[in-house]
């Protein structure tokens, strides 16, 4: 009966036992090192054999583990006995098993942890979280693509644990989520001390056509095209390129919208103070062409300050030409100050002020009076335009055409490419106008006829037409004149035009010599009024007795007397 009882309680015993020691298989449990020997430890964990650890899991990446007999360390109990029946233990496991543990708390409370980059595999990155493998996906490592990922491999870096799976052993981990969160703490503090006129440090994120967006810490803010550089900026990837640090100024800042503008160049001196005393009007500067548009170019004097040269003030002679056909861009230029206007900020450029002006060299070398030739260049209804030295034009009105040929006649004889002579006789430097003459060229025949002419003179004439208004004839060589049908006769009845015929001798008085039209005025009433005149002083006067008629007729007698007298 004694011997039944402690049978029972020895089984009893002997099952708690191994119920303990069955327990502790795929558990973390304390060892004490016997023995190091090699580049193994020796470790008891109560069991009836001691198990094996390689000392390279108890050492921290690249160095060496310190270990001595008796030191106390957790261990993985993988199995109870081996195929040599030593205890299977892990350094790696257990210290993996406690990271879990770490882990899951911290993905549970949604708390940050600490790890190091340590590799790289396809779509990201493995993370070693204390002893447990995290995968960091590719997106997850910064807020913006990083390049090289060099300076953060081997680096404590905190992460943000976005899925866990004990099962699988999957941890799947984000320094970006730290990052943004970190970057919205910091863009709220920013926001809240943000003031127009502060100058801070940022990073350039985008870049437009426009400008650049720049990240100052949490918050992007635009730094427009016009506020990089004082100096012309056509695009902002002539001054910045993406991921450069800048130094910005707050320009505007709208706290309503949180939309900030930004400026680099207003932390320069400004280069438009003083440019009047820099760029007197009349002085000649040397600049380069910068930009090229319909209505003239630009030309950058210095950095900062550009100035227009007007299409109208480029070229003497080209006019109504593309500025592009003149001047292109990049080339260096010639320019004079004509107009500075610095509030405006603007200044005029001439060109063409550098270069001779073509009509005061052409009035210095062929003043009024001097004859050339030239080619006929164009034909329009008031007149020709001859080509002249110096690549200009001078013209010769319809009126200076020819002394005897109406101008519309005249004009005709020409054509676009004849070679003809012609007289200077005006050149309006100002106007940039040259006036010329071909009939110049010959003596007046009005002149010449007239220079034997006076006025009150009686000559004869040839009538030549004949209109309703009077009578047109020409008197001597070259000289036209009109006779008015009130100063055909004396005699009201005998004041018809149609009484004379083409080709008809009259004697009329010249009553006016216009040089200017060319022509005279004459009169056969005022010829016949002189003549009786003359005839009551010669002959006697009414109050004698004598009649008009009388009187008349000893006139015409004597003056038929003395005709024959003459023949």
């Amino acid at each position: 009966m004694a011997e039944a009882a402690y049978a029972d309680e020895f089984e009893s015993m002997l099952e708690e036992s191994f119920g303990q020691v069955t327990s502790i298989e795929g558990s973390v449990v304390k060892g004490i090192v016997v023995e190091v020997e090699n580049d193994h430890a020796l470790i008891d964990v109560g069991l009836k054999s001691e198990g094996r650890v390689a000392l390279k899991e108890f050492a921290a990446p690249g160095q060496k583990a310190e270990l001595k007999p008796g030191d106390e360390v957790e261990v993985y109990v993988e199995r109870l006995e081996d195929r040599n029946g030593e205890a299977m233990l892990s350094r790696d496991k257990a210290r993996r098993e406690e990271a879990w543990a770490a882990l899951e708390r911290a993905f549970n409370d949604n708390e940050r942890v600490t790890g190091v980059i340590f590799s790289r595999v396809k779509g990201g990155f493995t993370v070693d979280l204390s002893g447990a493998v995290a995968f960091l996906p590719g997106s997850q490592v910064d807020i913006r693509p990083v390049r090289d990922i060099g300076p953060l491999m081997g680096t404590p870096q905190p992460f943000q644990i976005l899925k866990m799976d004990r099962r699988r052993g999957n941890i799947v981990v984000s320094r970006r989520a730290v990052l943004e969160e970190s970057r919205a703490e910091a863009r709220s503090e920013l926001v809240a001390s943000l003031k127009e006129g502060m100058v801070l440090q940022g990073v350039v994120k985008n870049i437009t056509d426009y400008g650049a967006f720049v990240d100052l810490g949490g918050v992007d803010g635009l730094l427009h095209v016009t506020d990089i550089a004082w100096r012309r900026i056509n695009h902002p990837t002539e001054a910045l390129q993406i991921g450069q640090t800048v130094k910005v100024q707050v320009i505007r800042f709208n706290p309503e919208t949180q939309r900030i503008s930004l400026g680099m160049k207003q932390l320069e001196a400004d280069p438009w103070e003083g440019v009047e005393l820099r760029y007197p009007v009349g002085t000649k500067f040397t600049g380069r062409v910068t930009n090229i548009t319909d209505y003239g170019a630009f030309v950058e004097l210095q950095p900062g300050i550009e100035g227009l040269v007007h299409v109208s003030e480029m070229s003497w002679t080209k006019k109504n030409v593309h500025p592009g056909k003149i001047v292109s861009t990049s080339q260096e230029v010639e320019v004079m100050i004509l107009d500075v206007d610095p509030n405006k900020r603007r200044i005029s450029l001439g060109l063409k002020q550098c270069l001779g002006n073509p009509w005061e060299d052409f009035v210095e070398k062929y003043p009024a009076g001097t004859e050339l030739e030239g080619e006929v260049k164009n034909i329009t209804e008031f007149g020709l335009f001859i080509g002249l030295p110096g690549e200009i034009d001078g013209m010769v009105h319809l009126s200076d055409i020819d002394w005897d040929t109406p101008g519309e006649e005249a004009i005709q004889t020409y054509k676009k490419g004849d070679m003809v002579r012609a007289k200077v006789l005006d050149v309006d430097v100002e106007k940039e106008r040259i006036s010329l003459g071909i009939k110049q060229l010959t003596t007046d025949p009005f002149e010449a006829g007239s220079a034997g002419v006076r006025k009150g003179a009686v000559v004869t004439c040839t009538v030549t037409q004949i209109t309703d208004g009077g009578i047109e004839v020409s008197v001597g060589e070259g000289m036209t004149g009109f006779i008015r049908k009130a100063e055909l006769s004396r005699d009201r009845s005998e004041q018809r035009p149609e009484r004379f015929a083409v080709d008809e001798k009259v004697d009329a008085k010249v009553t006016n010599i216009d040089n200017k039209t060319r022509k005279l005025t004459l009169s056969i009433k005022a010829r016949e009024v002189e003549e009786e005149k003359k005839a009551m002083q010669e002959f006697g006067s009414s109050d004698s007795g004598a009649s008009l008629g009388d009187i008349l007729g000893a006139a015409l007698k004597q003056r038929e007397e003395a005709a024959k007298g003459d023949e």
